[in-house]
């Protein structure tokens, strides 16, 4: 029988079939696996030491922890028990954390480590629906979560468990995810068991994997976008290997050698700029080889369209340069999957140049993620889209362009907040707020946000996204913001892809010792220019980049510049740059 609630999807694994390697966790420098009888084990201990705790029916309890085993160990026994997953960034600041926590009323929280035990124990005295804090690392002071899982052990109670379970429907609320909001407080986003498994299920229809498969993941958790595909990856049989952390993801991948994982574009764009630096320090042949076999690969076309020639040249490179690219994720991908955020095209035809292909997705939080995906059936990927609507998903295109979406996947709703989720859901079709159009009649293209359009003085509308899209087509470009609202024309504020820049002021014999001098310089300036300009071509007079400046420094999330997804703080960028933006204007 097909799993109905999320927890369904450990009895997939029957005892007379034990996967030995469900989970694999580096753990003192070795990597572990953890069998599915061990992980059904764990979660079942969790939720009868839950019970023991007093656990009720719909209480909230938050991880807040890197992706480990334990993080679904705990979240498959505390959906079981009745509980309802609150899972925030570990990176969330105390002002978020504190709302969140208080809005969800949330009783027990499960951290990662010392670290994040310490920042939330200064915030226990303001939230006063919290009872307990408890770590996944052995941390001094800390109660650790093997202390739950003890007091299950002494008190077994299949009982209560098989009646709890048989309580909880497909349609009862499974988790809280809190977005990232450019503006105001985050909203809750209430999901179903049904809602990611329905999405999990059509997924799962794209993609032929099977037990024998390898996934490597390190994209957070507490997103949706992991959640789901890791929902898919357990219902798929697959191994699922954890990396140790951002900074070792590269180690990790060659360790592992994973047929697939999960990214966002910027993780992407971290990989390309690596290969071609390292492209830049080749000398002689292997260096003009090196950016031959580049230059192909961003010429790209599906279907041989760039003909017979073209094709043998590819193989030539393919088994000259792109085989190092291979190499060096793992030599077994067989597909990456990107969501999140817009896809550079020119990363898509270069890697699958190369022969990793990058399947593009289109999703929110509030459709559990996914909408649409470019994927491994024939006639099914379209460079610069996200790819054809999947399974039991409708789209339709409102006459202002919004994108909207029905489906099984769509939210239960705005956690207390009634009037957000009817301004979002009207007669089942939920309002995106994304802006979009079908080509040739499948594929489905993002063209920008509905919010994020601004108007000029002279009353055009400037969709900011699809500009800087194009600008980030550009390897002297790294991350871009266009401005303009109520001015006489667009500009727009540039962070210049410094890997990249620095190789090629060495090429031309630029001197510089930091990133603002490069960003300063004259020539540095004229070559970014030329790019803006590349653009401005393709775009109607009012959507020309007038002006530009360049910043030194890029946009982080740390310094409360980007979402966690990587999304533009806008106003918060406006605001940290009001006196340059003023200067463009002045």
């Amino acid at each position: 029988m097909e799993p109905t609630r999320l927890f369904d999807l450990l009895s997939r694994y029957s005892s007379s079939d034990i996967k030995p390697d469900m989970f694999v966790a580096k753990i003192n420098g070795k990597w572990t696996p953890f069998s599915s009888e061990q992980v059904q084990e764990t979660a079942n201990l969790l939720s009868f030491g839950l019970f023991q705790m007093g656990l009720q029916k719909g209480d909230k309890i938050s991880i807040i922890s890197n992706n480990r085993p334990e993080w679904i160990m705990t979240n498959m026994g505390l959906l079981q028990a009745g509980g309802i997953n609150v899972p925030i960034y570990p990176t969330t600041n105390n002002a978020e954390l504190e709302y969140i926590l208080n809005h969800a009323m949330v009783k027990y929280i499960f951290v990662s480590d010392a670290l994040l035990f310490k920042s939330l124990s200064k915030l226990k005295s303001k939230l006063p629906a919290l009872i307990e804090i408890y770590t996944f690392d052995k941390v001094d002071g800390a109660k650790h979560w093997s202390e739950i899982t003890e007091s299950g052990e002494r008190a077994l109670n299949n009982n209560l468990l098989e009646e709890t379970k048989q309580s909880i429907k497909g349609e009862d609320l499974a988790t809280i995810i809190y977005t990232s909001g450019t503006t105001a407080n985050p909203k809750g986003v209430m999901l179903s068991h049904r809602n990611i498994l329905s999405n999990a299920l059509s997924i799962s229809l794209l993609f032929d994997l099977n037990a024998s498969h390898r996934i490597l993941s390190f994209l957070p958790l507490n997103h949706i976008f992991e959640t789901t595909l890791t929902v898919f990856y357990i219902y798929s049989g697959v191994s699922i290997y954890f990396a140790e952390n951002l900074e070792k993801i590269g180690d990790n991948i060659r360790e592992v050698k994973p047929h697939y994982f999960t990214t966002v574009p910027r993780l992407l764009e971290k990989i390309y700029d690596k290969i071609v630096a390292g492209g830049g320090e080749l000398k002689g042949i292997k260096r003009m080889l090196f950016f031959w076999a580049l230059n192909l690969g961003l010429r790209y076309e599906l279907d041989g369209k760039n003909g017979w020639w073209y094709e043998l040249q590819l193989k030539i490179a393919n088994k000259i340069i792109f085989n190092k690219w291979r190499k060096a994720l793992g030599g077994n991908v067989i597909s990456i999957i990107s969501g999140g955020a817009a896809l550079q095209p020119r990363l898509a035809k270069v890697f699958r140049s190369a022969g990793i292909p990058v399947m593009e997705g289109y999703g929110l939080t509030e459709t559990s993620p996914v909408v649409s995906v470019n994927n491994s059936f024939p006639n099914s990927i379209c460079f610069g889209t996200v790819g054809p609507v999947i399974k039991d998903v409708e789209v339709k295109i409102a006459s202002d362009g919004e994108i909207l979406v029905k489906g099984p996947n769509i939210m239960l709703g705005y956690y207390k907040d009634p009037e957000a989720t009817a301004e979002a859901i009207k007669d089942e079709w939920f309002y995106t707020g994304d802006i979009g159009e079908f080509v040739e009649n499948k594929f489905l293209k993002i063209t920008g946000r509905k919010k994020e359009i601004f108007k000029t003085s002279g009353g055009k509308f400037i969709s900011p996204q699809i500009i800087e899209n194009a600008l980030k087509e550009s390897r002297f470009i790294d991350q871009v913001m266009v401005v303009g609202e109520f001015q006489k024309f667009p500009a727009a504020l540039i962070v210049p892809d410094y890997v990249y820049l620095k190789e090629w002021c060495r090429r031309k014999e630029i001197d510089f010792t930091t990133n603002q001098e490069m960003s300063k310089h004259e020539r540095v300036i004229a070559r970014i220019a030329k790019e803006v300009e590349k653009v401005n071509k393709k775009q109607s007079h009012y959507e020309m980049i007038k002006k530009f400046e360049l910043l030194s420094i890029p946009w982080t999330i740390e310094a409360g510049e980007l979402t966690p997804k990587q999304n533009i703080k806008r106003t918060v960028v406006m605001q940290k740059h009001k006196a340059l933006i003023e200067k463009i204007y002045s």
